[in-house]
């Protein structure tokens, strides 16, 4: 076998142009348009997000290529501590290309949802902290943004949506590959391939070379004895789309068993999305019924530790819900937009501002010497009425203390904006008299230094004169 045969078909004929990238027009339009504006964007960084194998890293890469962009490719999945992303990309961020002064530059940071877990600790802090300093542009992927852990990014970065491939889009894509591999391809062969990859080209072309390669034609018998079945988890929108549309109790409980959601997510997310599926009241009525019965079994859980109850719970969250639409079954088909639950942003939401009043009792306790609980209770609520009644002090306060943007948010409430505008205003003259003062520092120690020197030639000149006169 040849070494060009050897290379995986996934690399081999990855898209090296823009128009390579099949079915994704509005996501291209939409990177190109704000890598044109870019830095003079509303955010400074992208967040690409579909199912896999939807082409998203293909795009970017083929936008790199084509329009000449300098590519710093790290797949956050390997690059997952702070000390990593702040070693690269930080510091690709802010220096100039190594290879061509005039090169523009491109940070791609693939499979971020790679960075959301335990072991990796102030990744996604590092991530941010990228964002706000970078000086080039910053795109990002991820499968699922709507993870909880990924709230950070989400507050930071314009989101693109991929769309999942089309079967005509993969069947032209593996026609192609069988032409250039010079394979005969059998259509009912190619059909169970793309109905196994459920949109994910990566997962189809995979496919296509282990039944193909070596051989001169695909057939549908080799495919089925070649291919084992594929475990896929589904993203919360997918999950909701395939439990609704479910007819049978077994249909739903396979949805949940393939989704990203755990029960508790999967509640916050039926609970938000169920009037947008169903129109009528009863079935509206049937299918909350259901999750509240769910929601009684799984508190029953915590308290009790009878974790054979779930099982329950989550019939009721799967077929219970499925089969509420009796009045209006055709409901059941309707596309739905479907929302992220606004119980898991409040709650996020919340979770931060606890956070900065935490930090900000503990700075006003360090300053007082009083404890951090007297600083939340006597101390902040007096601040607050000095921060919403008195702009300009209250900024004063803030600097002298050195406070956050955020907590400064959170003690003037509506007058927030003028707080920031005098704050960042006196943090600039503060910071022009300081540069001011060094100049003149440096000037003085110039000036010595000079005066110095001019002194030791005069003294030099003087010792020469008295010893010329001495020989004389």
């Amino acid at each position: 076998m040849s070494g060009q045969a050897k290379i995986p078909w996934v690399i081999k004929y990855r898209p090296k142009k823009i128009n390579d990238v099949v079915n994704q027009e509005e996501a291209k339009a939409k990177i190109l348009d704000w890598l044109k504006k870019w830095p003079n964007v509303a955010k400074k960084a992208l967040l690409l997000y579909g199912p896999p194998g939807c082409g998203k890293t293909s795009l970017v890469e083929a936008i790199a290529s084509e329009l000449g962009y300098e590519l710093l490719e790290m797949n956050a999945s390997d690059f997952r501590r702070k000390e990593d992303i702040e070693r690269i990309a930080m510091r690709a961020s802010t220096i100039q290309s190594l290879f061509a002064s005039s090169k523009k530059k491109l940070i791609l940071l693939d499979e971020v949802d790679g960075v959301a877990n335990k072991e990796d600790v102030g990744g996604l802090e590092a991530i941010e902290h990228l964002v706000k300093i970078t000086k080039v542009p910053v795109i990002m992927t991820a499968n699922n943004p709507w993870d909880q852990k990924l709230r950070i990014l989400r507050d930071i970065a314009e989101f693109v949506q991929f769309k999942k491939l089309e079967k005509r889009d993969l069947m032209k894509l593996l026609q192609r590959i069988c032409i250039a591999e010079n394979i005969q391809c059998n259509e009912d062969a190619l059909e169970y391939i793309i109905a196994r990859a459920e949109g994910d080209a990566r997962a189809a072309i995979n496919d296509l070379q282990a039944v193909g390669e070596g051989f001169s034609e695909v057939t549908l018998e080799r495919a089925k004895a070649l291919l084992r079945p594929r475990d896929k988890e589904r993203d919360p929108f997918e999950t909701l789309k395939l439990l609704f549309s479910s007819r049978y109790a077994w249909q739903a409980r396979n949805v949940l068993s393939q989704s990203q959601l755990d029960y508790e997510q999967l509640k916050l997310w039926l609970e938000e999305n169920i009037p947008y599926q169903y129109t009528n009241l009863e079935d509206i009525c049937r299918a909350y019924e259901a999750l509240s019965k769910a929601d009684v079994y799984l508190g029953r859980i915590v308290k009790s530790g009878d974790w054979d109850l779930l099982a329950y719970a989550m019939d009721l969250m799967s077929a219970g819900i499925a089969l509420a639409a009796v009045n209006n079954p055709r409901d059941k088909d309707k596309w739905t937009k479907y929302s992220f639950p606004q119980r898991i942003s409040m709650m996020a939401k919340l979770k931060e501002v606890r956070g900065v009043r935490e930090d900000l009792s503990t700075i006003l306790a360090r300053h007082l010497h009083i404890s951090t609980s007297t600083a939340k209770s006597d101390v902040i609520p007096v601040l607050k009425v000095i921060f919403t009644s008195n702009t300009e002090y209250a900024a004063k306060l803030a600097l002298s203390l050195g406070l956050s943007e955020k907590m400064i948010e959170i003690l003037a409430g509506p007058n927030k904006h003028a707080v920031l505008n005098h704050y960042k205003k006196l943090k600039e003259l503060l910071e022009k008299r300081a540069a001011e003062a060094l100049a003149e520092r440096v000037v003085r120690q110039e000036t010595k230094k000079e005066e110095s020197e001019m002194k030791k030639s005069k003294e030099k000149k003087e010792a020469k004169d008295l010893l010329s006169f001495a020989k004389k």
